[in-house]
């Protein structure tokens, strides 16, 4: 494990909660371990290490990412999106494969949705020229795989912007009717976690742009 990892692992297991571990595990489910550190705990683990290797460049965060997320634990799961969150701007289109893999693994709203919302998404709005165009591909095979989760992140990543006024309605538009056209096909998949994030960008639009509506039958 690197000196990072280590610090951020004996940090959150210091923070460790009996009761809260066993109130996660009743929330989320038994397939991963927890525990037991706060939400807060982990943000400021995360903040805490930054500031120790604050010479972290783009490979230094990716690889810390991808040791946090290798172990099945929640927290240190939660703790690579925070770091992830707080070096977004290091990011690249090379780096939506890493994201790819980690909702996969996710499988939970409690981390898929900030790696759509505040990793993916601005990633992609940072974009331009072929990178922007290679990255929206992405996006639109995300919306039509048959992973639930990897289709509620595609739909979710534009929110941020879209919420602020800007964002490319276009393109959620597009991976809306894509992801509905799995879900007609789909008879076994739960289909919720899409349907909620289609809910979640029209309900966040309503209230600033009105104009914006589906045009098309969900």
């Amino acid at each position: 494990m690197s000196a990072a990892g280590e610090f951020v692992d004996d940090t959150l297991q210091r923070e460790a909660s009996w009761y809260r571990a066993e109130d996660m595990r009743h929330r989320f489910g038994s397939a991963m371990r927890y525990y037991g550190a706060s939400v807060g705990a982990v943000r400021g683990t995360v903040r805490d290490a930054l500031r120790r290797h604050a010479e972290f460049a783009h490979d230094d965060v990716t690889a810390l990412s991808s040791e946090l997320w290798e172990v099945p634990v929640y927290e240190r799961r939660l703790a690579a999106v925070v770091l992830l969150q707080s070096k977004v701007k290091l990011l690249t289109n090379s780096d939506l494969t890493r994201m790819e893999g980690f909702v996969r693994d996710a499988q939970m709203p409690s981390l898929v949705d900030p790696l759509a919302v505040d990793v993916v998404g601005p990633l992609v709005e940072g974009l331009a020229g072929q990178a922007r165009m290679r990255a929206d591909a992405v996006l639109d095979r995300w919306a039509g795989d048959p992973d639930v989760w990897l289709r509620r992140a595609s739909l979710l990543a534009p929110l941020g912007a879209l919420r602020s006024g800007g964002g490319d309605w276009d393109g959620f538009v597009r991976r809306a009717r894509i992801a509905a056209d799995v879900q007609a096909t789909t008879t076994t998949a739960d289909s919720r976690p899409d349907r909620e994030a289609v809910d979640a960008v029209l309900e966040a639009v309503a209230k600033r742009r009105p104009e914006l509506r589906l045009a098309f039958r969900r």
